[in-house]
């Protein structure tokens, strides 16, 4: 026989579908986010401004500029522009997708197969007990918001490149930093002792949110920006990748062993 019997589950649990087609695809979409780095590479390779870029100095968005010139008091020309910012943009709508298919039930559990979550729990007050939702299902469906965020973000910034002088492209950077960032530190703590990757999340996390509060205090006026950007932005696209891999990884797993039976 196939499958396995569960015990009912008490008034306010159920046990999340971890081994669904929509699961598999939220948690590859947001490991696909790590295409990010081969798109930024090869746009450096092809820079043809009058000094090497540098990722130590070069602002990321740099490589997005659709014009060669000066931006602000930067010379900058990225022939394959076009292609770091269809990067920006497929990570983002990878993170959106992510967010919409990975469900508050099956980040509540870290898509741990036969592991009931819990949705809410009875308070007792007046004549009939009160639902409350619980703390780990809030948490969980705030880092579905958090991470659409930063979805969003990433793709209003390719869409919106840097040298176009809309405020839209700021914002959308905010966005995916913000976003991002909080979106590993919660994950960390509904993650914590299910996972040890949630240590890891919370450092990426933290690191994000500290290099943004540097950035925002030194107008992002530093020796190297480029590493402090990066210090904002790497840690979000690693820590998500992560998590969708975690997720992947354990959905795999529960549909073979469905399958195996």
């Amino acid at each position: 026989m196939k499958g396995h019997l569960t015990a009912p589950a008490p008034a306010g649990w159920f046990l999340p579908d971890v081994r669904s087609i929509r699961a598999r695809i939220g948690g590859w979409a947001q490991l696909s986010v790590v295409q990010y780095f081969v798109a930024e590479s090869a746009v450096i390779e092809a820079w043809a401004g009058p000094e090497p870029y540098s990722r130590a100095t070069g602002f990321i968005s740099d490589l997005g500029a659709v014009s060669c010139g000066l931006y602000e008091d930067r010379s900058v020309c990225s022939p394959l522009h076009w292609l770091m910012n269809a990067s920006f943009v497929v990570q983002g709508l990878a993170l959106v997708l992510g967010a919409l298919f990975l469900t508050a039930g099956l980040l509540s559990v870290a898509a741990r197969p036969g592991v009931q979550a819990r949705r809410f729990r009875a308070v007792e007050g007046g004549s009939s007990p009160t639902r409350v939702l619980a703390v780990p299902w809030i948490l969980a469906v705030a880092i579905r918001i958090l991470t659409g965020v930063a979805g969003l973000g990433t793709v209003i910034v390719g869409l919106v490149p840097e040298d176009l002088g809309s405020p839209w492209h700021f914002a959308g950077a905010l966005m995916f930093f913000i976003g991002g960032g909080f979106a590993l530190l919660l994950l960390a703590i509904v993650w914590f002792r299910q996972t040890p990757v949630s240590w890891f999340l919370a450092v990426c996390g933290l690191i994000c949110l500290g290099a943004l509060v540097v950035g925002g205090i030194t107008g992002m006026d530093v020796p190297q920006p480029g590493i402090l950007e990066r210090l904002m932005g790497y840690p979000v696209t690693i820590g998500l990748a992560t998590a969708g891999l975690v997720i992947a990884q354990r959905v795999h797993a529960g549909r073979k062993a469905l399958r195996a039976g």
